[in-house]
């Protein structure tokens, strides 16, 4: 893999990573208030939460792709 792809590749996955323990955080940080509706709170946050996975999916299965046709 060319250096420019690893670059694009972990900034990818270092994007993805911040966003999904961001969500996280905020899911539990509103799970665990007493002011806070839980049901809203991951009515909220349940598609972002999605996404984020899909995308890391996506991203890992890209790479994958992108080794066997390599080879």
């Amino acid at each position: 893999m060319g250096d420019n792809r690893k670059v694009i590749y972990y900034t990818v996955v270092f994007t993805l990573a911040t966003v999904l323990l961001s969500v996280i955080l905020t899911m539990l940080s509103g799970l665990f208030d007493e002011k806070v509706d839980n049901n809203k709170i991951f009515e909220i946050l349940a598609p972002a939460f999605q996404t984020i996975v899909g995308c890391f999916v996506g991203v890992l299965g890209g790479r994958a792709l992108g080794k066997s046709g390599e080879e």
